[in-house]
């Protein structure tokens, strides 16, 4: 839990900074194009969080890797300051929250819609303009499927869920009936 809150204290400081300077999206793809690079150079990440190794030689890595990189000024600063803190191991988690308020700056926010059976583009197309219609934003929305819902959906827009699952209202209608009330 904690590295959740440290994750999004940084991602959160980085994107005030960003929207200051008007660089907030410039910093997205930067941080993603770190994280890549995490991805794709074998034992890069290890090299930095390793503490078996001397950390004056993991900042020395670091330093190098970001000399030969185009990053901007403020985005090797605050690797660097990651480092400095002994956070670089949470740059993944930093880049996903970011990103999500990056995407929140620019009026996209994130849902998913999770269906007993597979749904056509048609509706999910009808579903997609719905919810962007209700949320006054861009929606990207993913799709799931899970038949143990039985029919119906269940929609989550941020911390809003909407379920309108059979499985839930059978749910609902044993809980009823259990304390003798009227359907």
């Amino acid at each position: 839990m904690k590295n959740l809150a440290v994750s999004r204290r940084y991602a959160k400081a980085l994107i005030l900074i960003g929207q200051e300077d008007g660089q907030a999206e410039q910093y997205n793809e930067e941080l993603g194009a770190v994280v890549g690079l995490f991805d794709t150079q074998d034992g890069f990440e290890l090299a930095l969080t390793n503490p078996l190794y001397n950390k004056n030689d993991r900042k020395k890595v670091l330093q190098a890797v970001l000399v030969a990189t185009d990053l901007s000024a403020i985005m090797k600063s605050f690797l660097v300051l990651l480092f400095d803190k002994g956070r670089i191991g949470f740059l993944r988690e930093i880049a996903s929250y970011y990103k999500d308020l990056a995407d929140e700056l620019k009026g996209v926010v994130k849902a998913s819609v999770i269906s007993a059976t597979e749904l056509s583009s048609d509706a999910i197309e009808k579903i997609k303009e719905a919810l962007s219609k209700k949320a006054g934003k861009t929606i990207v929305l993913n799709v799931e499927q899970d038949p143990s819902l039985i029919g119906g959906v269940v929609t989550k827009i941020g911390d809003l869920v909407l379920d309108g699952s059979v499985k839930t209202q059978l749910i609902n209608m044993r809980e009823t009936l259990k304390k003798g009330e009227s359907v």
